[in-house]
């Protein structure tokens, strides 16, 4: 069954001068605001597309990971995941760097950075992001 999940940003003003604010509907569980200084200069409490993308890969990584772990036999008992996603006025997204590290007893590095690996390659954010560079460092705890 597919799910369709929803959000809205409502800008007003022109693009170095105005802002906006981003709702995530589907979990009302807020609205953010967001200007072009948060996100080419610094955030000053306000975030960005590339910030929520950088939440949307973390989570969507560390699904597919512990699914793929627990699924090989090695279930994690935790596992802690930051997206870097650099942004460069004028180019765009640049990149985006995984860093995992994880607890999962019966696993050695290498087993655990190959499964890390197949993660990046294979969770629906990953691939929906196909077109930009994705970069991983894995270790275990």
């Amino acid at each position: 069954m597919a799910t369709t999940r929803t959000a809205h940003t409502v800008w007003e003003g022109n693009l170095l001068q105005g802002s906006g604010t981003v709702s995530l509907d589907s979990s009302n569980i807020g609205t953010y605001d967001v200007t072009w200084a948060s996100r080419a200069e610094q955030p000053n409490g306000r975030t960005s597309p590339e910030e929520l993308i950088a939440a949307a890969h973390s989570s969507c990584f560390s699904m597919a990971l512990s699914h793929g772990l627990a699924g090989a036999g090695t279930p994690p008992r935790q596992l802690e995941t930051k997206a870097e996603v650099t942004f460069q006025p004028g180019e765009g997204i640049t990149g985006i760097h995984l860093t995992v590290r994880g607890e999962v007893p019966g696993l050695d590095a290498e087993g655990f950075a190959s499964a890390a690996e197949d993660a990046k390659k294979n969770c629906p954010v990953s691939q929906a992001l196909a077109g930009t560079t994705i970069t991983l460092t894995a270790e275990l705890a």
